[in-house]
């Protein structure tokens, strides 16, 4: 297994209170002749939701697909709690404690809930599978995130609602000590009171202190639940400002054009 590589020169010191969790500078990535991503600067803290908007092509699955380590960028520089690292894989990813749920939520349908969110890390005891420390974990887990919908955690994913298969997905990426968490359209195909748990959840998971980065095509989500919006257009990072300082029109503009006059509450 690798390990992320941590570079901090000399003399350097972990990140101070206040400083970004995950900083991005100058980030650049290709795909032959595509340039999807052009230096790209982003800082995301700890504590708030930030939700990355773009239209499609704009660069926000390779933008999210880096911080996790499944593209290695051409160019730029990772910061992770004020160190540049460099994270080559998913597994490295992990290690610093980046979980990425994406929109197909990578779950077992034949499988319960428990084997679901130990799935390929599962604990033994005695060379067996200790299923008491398992479900435990996972009730924890569940409870501490107030997801109290699912009627037992040994229940098949199958028999799960969407709205209950996106907690389970983003309850997995918690329980492994998790400081950023990434999801990839969290509220897609979801009903109206679906989407609000899933969105609560969100929410509660920044209030906890961790990082968050959401991507979706809805901006009432992203307005709803969001800190900060970051706006790419053609690959380029046009805006990274508080939700407050933003409405609907002024994000299309930014996201269509790349650019915006308009002033909040002013057409």
């Amino acid at each position: 297994m690798t390990s992320p590589v941590r570079s901090a020169p000399a003399g350097s010191s972990p990140a101070k209170a206040g400083q970004a969790l995950l900083e991005l500078r100058g980030i650049d990535k290709n795909f032959g002749a595509v340039q999807a991503l052009v230096d790209i600067n982003l800082e995301v803290p700890g504590g708030q939701v930030t939700a990355l908007a773009g239209d499609n092509g704009a660069g926000k699955s390779v933008l999210i697909k880096c911080i996790a380590g499944i593209h290695s960028p051409d160019g730029g520089q990772m910061l992770w709690e004020g160190e540049p690292v460099h994270v080559r894989t998913p597994r490295d990813a992990a290690a610093l404690g980046i979980e990425t749920v994406y929109q197909d939520l990578a779950l077992c349908d034949n499988l319960d809930i428990v084997q679901n969110m130990f799935l390929g890390r599962e604990r033994l005891r005695h060379l067996l599978l200790d299923e008491e420390d398992m479900e435990n974990a996972a009730r924890q887990t569940l409870t501490s995130l107030a997801v109290t919908t699912v009627r037992s955690i040994r229940q098949p994913v199958a028999s799960l609602s969407g709205g209950q298969r996106q907690s389970v997905a983003i309850a997995k990426a918690v329980l492994w000590n998790s400081k950023l968490v990434i999801m990839d359209e969290p509220t897609a195909a979801l009903g109206v009171a679906q989407t609000a748990m899933v969105l609560d959840l969100v929410r509660r998971l920044a209030d906890r202190g961790l990082a968050v980065v959401i991507v979706s095509h809805n901006m009432n989500d992203g307005f709803q639940v969001a800190d900060r919006i970051a706006v790419l257009h053609l690959g380029r990072m046009v805006a990274v400002r508080p939700a407050a300082d933003l409405d609907r029109q002024i994000v299309v503009d930014l996201m269509t054009t790349g650019a915006s006059t308009r002033e909040v509450g002013r057409r």
